[in-house]
């Protein structure tokens, strides 16, 4: 069934493809509508407790049969596929050396981490904690509506990436597929950078390096393997940053409208960060159809509008209508947001975040200018640990240098991207909407550390940024003046990317290919384990002694920040429901309803939900108790 998606996707595309024949505007314009008809009938179905197997299967088998008999029809048949492949081939003939190089290193780099997304089964520390289990928990329930937990994270974050893993969930009957979401992602955001880079008017070598540069960066290398969300956000931003582009100095039809629309929407649902760059993006092509077509450019701005509401309302209102706020608790709230917006702590927020993010291996290096900015928020008066402006239990610095997919640091690719966007942003010679879009790169870049605390994982956050800006890098490295310096800066920077992309994939952590933890070598549930080895025994111990007494219906007590997924791979066929919420109006289970109870660290806790018949039995992190 896996197939079906991808057979729809190709369709699409092929309806998608203007008469020009650009095979990558199609690939993403197919990418937002189908994304869009994802989530949507996610939201129809949730509506009518449809979320199982059957109806995913009929709906993907009904989308297959409509867009593939259109597809053929427009085309012609498989024959008409024989121009398009003719014109990839003059292509790559007519590449340079060099630019054969860059392709030859993406396409290596993005299949090595194809076959770790193949192998390797989803560890990532947050996906065990809320991404995986609530996707668990519409398949139980049958509906995408709020349950009962005590980790509100699996409610309150947007669901965007989750709604596209459950059509995976329910096609496949498991998790083995999820990790292509994030490749899939990753590869549309190269595609996209690329994109943007030509529209801003950068040749075949500029468009190459602002792939390459998106593309070898290690935060990308390694969460295209995994199921986070960043990619899922950039691919999109850099879905709508394209999208509106073309509407800066024409006016857009109402397809463009369309897609500008649903890609917005997507950004909404699937991260509100990215807003930061979507809305800047979209006031800047709404002001220009307003004054190209002041009307018609009006009744657009509303219709994208309507579609973001149309694809992100449904999750809105019910987060707003158990918390009071479209934007969760506030103690979510406030832990991720800044809590201080005066200059002196906007300044040193920013200049954590920019040596976070462009930390080196020097050791020397780094501790120096993390010397430098604690000095100078003392000349400021800003504690740097303030918890108004850093993420609550978390102390500056932080290493992040290391390729760990939840920190690792972008030096060489961020510096490119800053000076790109500096540079192009000043020169004289840069053509306005180059300015333009340069602009609401450092808009955007602005808005973010006004907005988001320092926290050691923040390099996950500005994915979208890095997307965003690597077109700006591309321009300014291809257009160096003189042919040797130009060629010697391209050199540069594909070895530099490859050298650490390469790493990234080779030595990553938590999927890598060599070395103690390998994806080819170590069992799948140890891998899954991989972030908290300790945990594995405890975990199958209890589950083997719940399976063992036959219980259907089991009830979890556990910590805010413990793993709830690996019980749903444990257990597998097994009702799970949390005897916890922190949700008003959601009633958590009791021991009635249950027939064993499993607590996570603290184990103690279970001596608070179930009554002295039942015997409670202890081992490490993990306690169980079974009914009499």
């Amino acid at each position: 069934m896996i197939v079906v998606p991808l057979l729809t996707f190709l369709a699409v595309a092929s309806l998608c493809r203007p008469s020009d024949g650009g095979v990558r505007i199609a690939l993403l314009r197919a990418a937002v509508i189908v994304g869009g008809a994802a989530a949507l009938t996610v939201e129809v179905l949730s509506a009518v407790h449809a979320l199982h197997r059957p109806a995913f299967i009929t709906a993907w088998l009904a989308a297959l049969l409509v867009t593939g008999g259109l597809a053929i029809r427009r085309s012609g048949g498989p024959r008409a596929a024989r121009p398009a492949l003719r014109a990839v081939r003059d292509r790559w003939t007519a590449l340079g050396g060099a630019e054969r190089l860059m392709v030859g290193a993406l396409v290596g780099l993005f299949g090595l981490d194809l076959v770790v997304a193949v192998i390797a089964p989803p560890n990532n520390f947050d996906s065990q904690t809320y991404h995986l289990p609530k996707i668990e928990h519409w398949v139980q329930q049958g509906h995408a509506g709020f349950h009962p937990t005590m980790i509100d994270r699996q409610l309150a974050m947007a669901p965007g990436a989750e709604y596209l893993l459950l059509h995976l969930r329910l096609l496949t009957g498991g998790d083995g597929a999820y990790n292509l979401l994030q490749l899939a992602a990753g590869v549309g955001a190269v595609l996209a950078a690329a994109r943007i880079a030509q529209q801003l008017g950068g040749g075949t070598r500029a468009q190459l390096v602002t792939a390459l540069v998106v593309g070898t960066t290690p935060m990308v290398v390694l969460e295209a393997t995994s199921t986070q969300t960043d990619l899922v956000v950039a691919c999109w931003v850099a879905c709508t940053a394209t999208c509106t582009l073309d509407g800066l100095r024409a006016r857009s039809g109402w397809f463009d409208v369309l897609l500008i629309g649903v890609a917005a929407g997507l950004t909404l649902l699937t991260k509100a960060t990215g807003l930061l760059a979507a809305g800047l993006l979209l006031a800047a092509w709404a002001a220009a159809q307003l004054r190209l077509t002041r009307w018609r450019g009006l009744a657009g701005a509303a219709a994208v509008g309507a579609l973001m509401v149309l694809l992100a309302g449904p999750n809105l209102v019910r987060v707003q209508d158990t918390y009071g706020n479209p934007l969760g608790p506030a103690h979510l709230r406030e832990s991720i947001s800044m809590q201080r917006h005066d200059p002196p702590a906007v300044l040193v927020n920013a200049l954590r975040i920019a040596e976070t993010a462009l930390q080196t291996p020097v050791k020397p290096l780094n501790e120096a200018i993390e010397a430098g900015i604690v000095g100078l928020a003392g000349v400021l008066r800003v504690d740097p640990q303030d918890r108004d402006i850093t993420y609550w239990n978390e102390t500056f610095p932080y290493r992040s240098w290391p390729p760990d997919e939840d920190r690792v640091s972008m030096p060489a690719q961020g510096v490119l991207i800053l000076l790109g966007a500096l540079l192009m942003a000043l020169r004289r010679d840069s053509a306005p909407t180059t300015r333009l879009y340069a602009a609401v790169f450092w808009l955007a870049v602005l808005a973010y550390v006004v907005t988001v605390k320092w926290q050691p994982w923040g390099n996950r956050l500005v994915v979208f940024l890095l997307v965003l800006g690597a077109p700006l890098a591309g321009l300014w490295i291809a257009g160096l003046r003189g042919r040797r310096l130009a060629t010697w800066a391209t050199t540069g920077t594909l070895v530099a990317g490859v050298a650490v992309g390469g790493l990234a994939v080779a030595y990553g952590w938590p999927r890598r290919l060599v070395g103690p933890g390998s994806v080819l070598t170590t069992p799948q549930l140890e891998q899954r384990f991989i972030r908290e080895p300790g945990w594995q025994g405890d975990y199958e111990w209890a589950a083997a002694a719940v399976r063992g007494a036959g219980a259907r219906r089991v009830g979890l007590v556990q910590g805010y920040n413990t793993w709830e997924y690996p019980w749903w791979i444990l257990l597998r066929g097994t009702r799970i429901v949390s005897m916890q919420s922190l949700q008003p109006g959601l009633a958590p289970a009791t021991v009635n309803d249950v027939d064993a109870v499993l607590c996570v660290k603290p184990p103690h806790t279970c001596e608070f939900y179930v009554p002295p018949a039942w015997p409670v039995h202890r081992r490490g992190d993990v306690a169980y108790a079974l009914a009499p």
